[in-house]
């Protein structure tokens, strides 16, 4: 008897494409949630980095999908536990969007999402997609009472560094509270200048690079995020600087014109290369660590 090794029409190809057209229906469903977002949310200072995050956690999905079929995996698909999780989501989903409730709108995604995962790959497959999954927790929005507690002893950490920074660099400059005036200039420290907005796309975009680089000491992983959060609180202190002295030089239209944006996104990515930096600089670290380790036992 001749046994054919042909690959079955239903094998990882077919998989792929039902995996495709799952995942487009998904994100159909969430277009009006997503599009409630944008006009609202997101659209203040305080949330932007919403679409961000959106579109970065869209490609890592893509990215660890691509990762797990590349392998030769053996898919035991598990809808009964699938289905408890479409349903909790589905009613998240629901609940969440009648009421504007995008907290419950954004965790409906991730039920979803691992439900149809376990349905069609399995719920060991399920938990590898775990970071990819949390990952959209990033999305959510936080109330305003939330941002207003964590945002006002940032804006006078931020406010007191700039003010010391800036007059250790002779400049005429004072501060009240969040206030600071240089010359004849009063610049007001707003939420969006207070490190909160950064600190959750760079910890986010930071947890994504360390994921993806997957570096097998779990303290580098651990002191590669926590350095995150001083990192974010430099940078904005030198985008406050630079605003400040932009204002200072070229005055109060420049300061709050492109130059403010502009000045935003440059912090922005020079905050992303100082990760991968401080990264480096770690590598480096631990090799050393490890030839004195080797030459301390010899």
């Amino acid at each position: 008897m001749v046994v054919s090794t042909a690959t079955s029409p239903r094998g990882p190809n077919s998989k792929l494409l039902g995996y495709i057209a799952v995942i487009l229906a998904v994100l159909i469903l969430f277009v009006p949630v997503f599009y409630d977002l944008f006009v609202t949310v997101w659209n203040t200072d305080t949330q932007s980095h919403g679409p961000i995050v959106l579109a970065v956690g869209v490609w890592f999905f893509y990215f660890k999908t691509k990762q797990i079929l590349e392998k030769q995996n053996n898919f035991k698909p598990n809808p009964y536990l699938g289905w408890p999780f479409i349903v909790a989501g589905a009613a998240l989903y629901l609940v969440g969007y009648s009421q504007s409730v995008y907290i419950l709108s954004i965790l409906s995604l991730v039920f979803i999402l691992c439900g149809f995962i376990c349905i069609i790959f399995s719920a060991n497959t399920a938990l590898k997609y775990w970071f990819a999954l949390f990952f959209f927790v990033f999305l959510i929005p936080w109330p305003a009472s939330v941002i207003d507690t964590i945002t006002q002893p940032m804006k006078i950490a931020v406010s007191y560094a700039a003010d010391h920074l800036l007059y250790m660099l002779d400049y005429p400059i004072a501060r009240s509270g969040v206030i600071l005036q240089i010359g004849q200039y009063k610049l007001l420290v707003a939420d969006a200048c207070a490190g909160l907005n950064s600190l959750f796309t760079l910890e986010a975009i930071g947890l994504l690079y360390i994921n993806v680089i997957n570096h097998q000491a779990f303290w580098r992983n651990v002191l590669l995020a926590v350095l995150i959060v001083p990192v974010s609180f430099i940078s904005n202190v030198l985008r406050v600087c630079t605003l400040a002295l932009i204002t200072y030089h070229m005055g109060d239209e420049a300061g709050q014109g492109f130059l403010h944006n502009f000045s935003g996104m440059v912090l922005f990515m020079t905050a992303l290369i100082l990760i991968i930096v401080i990264d480096s600089l770690i590598q480096k670290l631990a090799e050393k660590f490890k030839i004195n380790s080797l030459l301390s036992q010899d």
